[in-house]
Order: structure tokens, then C-alpha cells, then sequence
């Protein structure tokens, strides 16, 4: 670790994080190099206007180039409005100042470069057997035009790869299709409710393995973000400023419950646009939620499933990991990274391919904009949203309820399940 502090009792002054990002341009002695800066996208929580300022201050003055281009996965593009938003400052078509603020054009096939592959005795040893193919690794082109890339986001509870953040920024952020989908159905098939908010996992092991491909130099700056500030920042490589900020970001987005819950109200913020990332409120709370109870998604702004895959989901529906792998005839040509989506939001449960029945562990009911009928054909609980009242939910954890106001990135575990 090169530069950094953390603490879980305070946040860090604006000096603080100042003084680590001047460090960080110091110790990668940019003066004079072209400095490519990866960001997430608006479906984080993030002071990147914060971070904007002082990257425009600090490596921008000093660096022959100082671009940022947004680690979108498949998210959808970003438009010039958002991206204004995003970073604070005005972006006119993709240009703030002499810096270019661009969208990673992962629907455009010319985007990418292959590094090489992961191969197939690797593959099979990390997944335990779960993947028999060499994952082909891909990423975006534009990384060659820089002599330095820096990685700057934050760290949550994820449920693919235990902890997001790091070289996570590369894979999935700006990498090919091949290994996006591949890890995230390797994490559905070693299951969300296992994986999220532990350390070491496949996944990520596969993620750093594709990051070693990658020979422009990268470092990274991690943040350990909440509502009132940023707790933790730390320099290094991505391995190291991820390591730092994970064992932060366990203390600070870990919630340990007691007992049980037996009903939840995950309210959605509207930096979740669509059902695809608003399903981190079933994902995040699922652990601590017992056999039999429900999750309901309380979203009115919500009106599509996923601006980017939609029509793939309508095709397969919300299900548990059994019902695809005992019919996989019927599935193996949908997107893993669908499938993947579609059992990280049903969450665990059995099918009986003799009886055609699923029984998932606990319900998922939407409160959002989609149709019930939708809601219906998709496999999942329609609750109207205008009888919902969260004020009635607070409170009530006595009763196994639970309101969670703003959900998303805290993870509910329960004590009895692992140490706290």
C-alpha cells in the first residue's frame, strides 16, 4: 500500500483525500504522461465530482493527458446530461475542459483488443469443475493509447465477486462479453448468498488472473464510501487499494441481525434505474432473511426490467440456479450474464424437473412501475406500489420486519451464520 486511511468512526476531510490523491500522482510521476482514469458509472455511490476536481487538479495539470472513461460493463451510455452529473462539470459531446469524459462502448464489437486467454486447466481448477472451457479476454482498445491507467471507485458488498472494486474496474468494467458473462454465471452457480461480502472468491481469483494480461501500467485508488462521507481511501495496485478498502468496507456495509427477518422493505434510491441493478435490493438482504419470508422491492420509479437486456430476461424469467442447469437443453443459449441476473434476484431454492415445480427459499414481490402482468410472466410477486406506505414498516423489527430506506449496497448477514 503506497498511500491511504481508513477509519469507521469518522470520514475524512476533503484535505485528507487531497493529500492522498497528490500522492498517488507523485508516486506514479505522470508529468508528461497520458493518464486514462476509469470511473463508475451513476449506479454507485461516489463523490466523483469530489474526485473529478481533484484528479483535473492534480494529474491533469501535470500530465500530457488526463481522460476518464466510464466502466460501464453493459450498463447503458451514459448521456451527455448524466455524464455532467456524474463528474460535476459541464460535458459537452464528451469533452470537459481538455479532458475527454467518455462511455466504454461495450455494444460497439471493435471496441475491444484480445489479451490472450485464461485457459482451460485454470478454468476448470478455480470454478472446482462448475466452467470446462478457456474464457477468451477481451477489453476496450482504448487503454493502448495511455502510459498509465488509474483505477478510481468504490468498494461494496457485491454478490459475483465478494467485493466489488479493484480490477473488477477492468472485468467486467471495460472488458469483452466472453468473461463478463462467464464469471457472473460462475458466481451464480457457486451462489450470491455464499459469496457476497467474503474476500477471496473464484471469481475474483479469475478477474485478477485477466487483469495480469493487461501490460499498461494500472494503480488504483479504492473508496470506502457511506451517506455522510468517504471512511477510507487507499493507493496501490489494484490488488492492494482493493485489499485495504474491502477490509474497511466489511466493517462499514456489513449489517449482523440477530434473528431472522421475515419481511423486508428494500427501498430503492433512483441512482437504480431499472430492475437489473435494483435487484442488489433482494441480493443484499437475502442472507439474513429466513426460510419462507419475502423481499419486496419498493420501487414506483422502476418501469423497465433492463434497458440493456430486457428482452433476453422476458425470454427465460426469474428463477433459482436448478431450474436452468436441470433444463439447460432449454437454456444454454441465453446469455450467462442474464441467467446469472435472473438467479441473483430469485435467489436459492430446488426445481423438481419431474414435477415441474420450483420452490424458491423466500419470495420476491416488485413494488415498482412494471406491470403486474409483467411481473407475473417473469416469475415474480406484484405488489401495487401505491398501497405501500414505508412508514409503516419502521420500527418493527421486533416482528421479523424490516424497512431498509435506502438499499442497495449495506449487506444484511446473520450472526449465526458466520462471525461478525
Amino acid at each position: 500500500m503506497r498511500a491511504g486511511k481508513g477509519f469507521v468512526d469518522r470520514s475524512l476531510t476533503s484535505d485528507e483525500i487531497r493529500e492522498i490523491v497528490s500522492t498517488a500522482a507523485d508516486e506514479l510521476q505522470i508529468d508528461g504522461k497520458r493518464v486514462l482514469t476509469i470511473i463508475p458509472d451513476g449506479t454507485r455511490t461516489m463523490p466523483m465530482p469530489l474526485m473529478f476536481e481533484l484528479l483535473q487538479q492534480e494529474v491533469g495539470g501535470r500530465a500530457a493527458a488526463c481522460d476518464y472513461l466510464v466502466a460501464l460493463g453493459t450498463h447503458p451510455l451514459m448521456r451527455a446530461a448524466q455524464l455532467s452529473s456524474l463528474v460535476g462539470q459541464s460535458v459537452v459531446n464528451g469533452v470537459c475542459g481538455t479532458s475527454k469524459i467518455l462511455n466504454h462502448r461495450w455494444d460497439l464489437p471493435g471496441t475491444f483488443s484480445e489479451l490472450g486467454k485464461i485457459p482451460k486447466d485454470e478454468v476448470i481448477r478455480i470454478s472446482g469443475g462448475l466452467l470446462e472451457e478457456a474464457i477468451p479476454v477481451r477489453i476496450n482498445r482504448m487503454i493502448f493509447d495511455y502510459d498509465q491507467i488509474l483505477i478510481c471507485g468504490p468498494v461494496f458488498p457485491h454478490e459475483v465477486v465478494g467485493f466489488s472494486g479493484g480490477n473488477k474496474y477492468l472485468f467486467p468494467g471495460i472488458g469483452g462479453p466472453e468473461i463478463i458473462g462467464l464469471t457472473h454465471w460462475l458466481g451464480a452457480l457457486l451462489g450470491s448468498y455464499e459469496l457476497i461480502g467474503t474476500n477471496s472468491t473464484p471469481v475474483r481469483e479469475l478477474i485478477d488472473i485477466a487483469a495480469d494480461l493487461v501490460k499498461v501500467p494500472v494503480a488504483c485508488l479504492s473508496l470506502v464510501v457511506k451517506e455522510e462521507g468517504v471512511s477510507g481511501l487507499y493507493f496501490g495496485t489494484a490488488k492492494e487499494a482493493w485489499g485495504a478498502a474491502a477490509a474497511l468496507s466489511a466493517q462499514e456495509h456489513i449489517v449482523w441481525v440477530d434473528q431472522p427477518l421475515q419481511r423486508v422493505l428494500s427501498v430503492m434510491p433512483t441512482l437504480y434505474d431499472d430492475l437489473w441493478t435494483a435487484a442488489k435490493g433482494m441480493y443484499k438482504v437475502e442472507p439474513a432473511v429466513a426460510d419462507g419470508g419475502e423481499v419486496i422491492i419498493y420501487a414506483p420509479h422502476i418501469t423497465e426490467v433492463s434497458y440493456t437486456h430486457g428482452p433476453d430476461i422476458d425470454k427465460v424469467g426469474y428463477h433459482c440456479r436448478d431450474y436452468f442447469l436441470k433444463q439447460w437443453g432449454r437454456f444454454k443459449d441465453a446469455p450467462r450474464s442474464v441467467l446469472a441476473h435472473s438467479t441473483h434476484l430469485k435467489g436459492k431454492g430446488t426445481y423438481d424437473a419431474d414435477s415441474d415445480i420450483e420452490t424458491p427459499r423466500i419470495s420476491v414481490t416488485l413494488a415498482t412501475g412494471i406491470p403486474e402482468e409483467r411481473c407475473r410472466k417473469l416469475n415474480l410477486n406484484y405488489l401495487d406500489p401505491k398501497s405501500v406506505d414505508p412508514e409503516n414498516w419502521r420500527g418493527r423489527e421486533s416482528e421479523g420486519v424490516k424497512l431498509i430506506p435506502r438499499a442497495g449496497e449495506v449487506l444484511y448477514r446473520l450472526r449465526s451464520s458466520g462471525g461478525s
